[in-house]
């Protein structure tokens, strides 16, 4: 065959293997997926973790290759054994390396506004959870590290307007620099 055919016409394994040792050499994101679950009263469920000092959404980090809203599902299901339906998105925020952490993408989807009669199902089935509660906005506020405050102002304005939220440690993307 001519050398002026490409090669994944010329040689399929070769160019399969061109393509996984470029797969291999490209960074990593880490994913984290959350979860906006309110009350039939629209207070938000905040969960209490063990392992950080501060309250958060409901959610955790993807697995490999695991879809994000999947992963807020299966945490949702795992944490608090609610299994609801997670599949609107509201905020992506990508979150610039900090400490020992390399970037992230940071999700939150929609977990919708619970029952009367689902208000009582929330149980803590994980030992990294010490507690959960449904909160204000503003005891939500105090409650939740800044940043992740502002993603979840983010995901609650997205409720609102109906469109995706796309920030950058936590604020608009591109309206904050960031000092080096």
């Amino acid at each position: 065959m001519s050398p002026d055919v490409p090669l994944y016409e010329r040689d399929p394994e070769a160019w399969r293997a061109h393509l996984a040792e470029g797969n291999a050499k490209q960074p990593r994101k880490r994913v984290s997926a959350d979860v906006l679950v309110r009350d039939h009263t629209g207070r938000l469920l905040l969960v209490d973790p063990k392992y950080k000092p501060d309250w958060d959404t409901p959610g955790g980090m993807a697995e490999a290759n695991e879809p994000p809203h999947l992963a807020a599902q299966r945490e949702l299901r795992e944490e608090l054994g609610l299994d609801l339906p997670v599949s609107r998105l509201l905020c992506v925020d990508w979150v610039s390396p900090h400490g020992q952490w390399d970037d992230l993408l940071a999700f939150i989807f929609d977990g919708g506004q619970l029952t009367a009669e689902q208000h009582t199902s929330p149980r803590v089935r994980d030992d990294e959870l010490a507690t959960f509660e449904f909160c204000t906005e503003v005891e939500a506020r105090e409650r939740l590290r800044p940043y992740v405050w502002r993603r979840v102002a983010a995901a609650l304005q997205a409720l609102k307007t109906g469109h995706v939220q796309y920030l950058q440690d936590g604020y608009t993307a591109g309206t904050r620099r960031r000092s080096t």
